[in-house]
């Protein structure tokens, strides 16, 4: 079974940066978009940023020159550079894999931003 596996998360200071990276398991066929969700306790999952097969970025706005998607050169990888950190940034950050059909998710990875 194929997994994504988060890393990166941590505790920053606001105004810091971080950088949250992605991998599958195992190669991925057909992915279409790849992305990052975040979710606070008691709140919906947001999506923060996707990246298409075609390298068309998509953000949510309270995120909109921040942070940065992109994707690895092994092409079941993607990156988060978040930078410019609030507090409001806290929450856990999962990773997602759509790929047709078939949608895969990372277990999530804490990112707590001190004020």
């Amino acid at each position: 079974q194929v997994q994504l596996v988060e890393s990166g998360g941590g505790l920053v200071q606001a105004g810091g940066s971080l950088r949250l990276s992605c991998a599958a398991s195992r190669t991925i066929f057909s992915i279409n978009t790849m992305g990052w969700y975040r979710q606070v306790p008691g709140k919906q999952r947001e999506l923060v940023a996707t990246i298409t097969s075609g390298d068309i970025t998509n953000y949510v706005d309270s995120v909109k020159g921040r942070f940065t998607i992109s994707r690895g050169n092994a092409k079941n990888t993607v990156y988060l550079q978040m930078n410019s950190l609030k507090p409001e940034d806290t929450a856990v950050y999962s990773c997602y894999a759509g790929a047709g059909l078939r949608s895969f998710w990372g277990q999530g990875t804490q990112v707590t931003v001190s004020s």
